[in-house]
């Protein structure tokens, strides 16, 4: 007979879980959006401006919110540089003509391109590296027809076991796969819901000898819906007693919208919030 911890974890993995977006702040909103749409051919979804609290978002992404992850762009009012810091990696994008998407963000006035397209080293895969104005890195990778182009989060780690077991009992994630560069002193793993090209995936990168990074005031944090925010609550509460972290926000409703969330960092410091899935629904509404 399951124990309540092994009952609470094993509810974990079978709970519909998605990745809905990436929240992180940028020094002019509109900007960006121009960037994103002409250079990736992104989509603005939806933007709102909250002058009682003195800021303004932009959803950003490739489909709509309830089936597609998005980018959610924060700007306060008066603010228009941030620090990224070391450890926040990049986004990526999955295309089918690296090249061609290379070539927008060349022609554009707003982003510019940091690594020609060409074969990844000791592969054969066909990447760029992209940057945005506000210093944000976007890897570029050629792919077949996706569901998901908006593909990865790169989070760099400082202990990639301790970080891969978390995510697992934590999110209920899967590992996908794990790979050793040892001739770049690195090593890589991707977790995520579903496959690397169905789904947004969080790429997890490990330095050798590196414990720590610096985290700075521009990236914020990840989003994911589920079932139950009470339940999956327990199961980070039993991660961070047996891994690390730290339960920021317990699970309840939001004063005024009612949509219920609870919030928490993982052991290296990255936040994550769970959000009600039917009440973000509503919310699109």
């Amino acid at each position: 007979m399951a124990t309540g911890s092994e009952a609470v974890l094993e509810w974990n993995k079978q709970d519909k879980k998605r990745m809905l977006h990436a929240v992180y702040r940028v020094g002019d909103l509109d900007r960006t959006i121009k960037c994103y749409t002409e250079c990736f051919g992104m989509k603005l979804l939806r933007k709102r401006d909250v002058p009682a609290e003195k800021y303004s978002n932009a959803f950003l992404g490739f489909g709509p919110e309830d089936k597609n992850f998005a980018l959610e762009l924060t700007y306060n009012y008066g603010v228009d540089k941030y620090e990224i810091g070391e450890g926040f990696g990049h986004f990526a994008i999955a295309t089918e003509d690296v090249n061609k998407m290379a070539e927008a963000v060349k022609s554009s006035c707003c982003c510019k391109i940091t690594r020609e397209p060409g074969p990844v080293k000791g592969g054969s895969t066909v990447i760029a590296f992209a940057q945005d104005p506000d210093g944000y890195m976007f890897e570029l990778i050629q792919r077949g027809p996706t569901p998901e182009p908006l593909c990865q989060v790169m989070l760099r780690v400082g202990d990639l076991e301790r970080s891969i077991t978390f995510y697992e009992k934590a999110l209920g994630m899967r590992l996908l796969r794990k790979k050793d560069v040892p001739e770049y002193k690195y090593t890589i793993a991707m977790l995520g819901y579903d496959d690397e090209d169905k789904t947004t995936v969080i790429e997890l990168t490990y330095n050798y000898g590196v414990t720590e990074y610096s985290k700075g005031n521009a990236y914020a944090q990840i989003a994911i819906g589920t079932d139950d925010v009470y339940k999956s609550a327990e199961a980070v509460d039993l991660a961070t007693k047996e891994l690390g972290g730290k339960i920021l926000r317990q699970p309840g409703p939001l004063p005024g919208i009612n949509t219920k969330i609870a919030s928490f960092v993982d052991p290296d410091g990255w936040k994550v919030v769970l959000v009600d899935y039917a009440d973000f629904l509503k919310e699109l509404q």
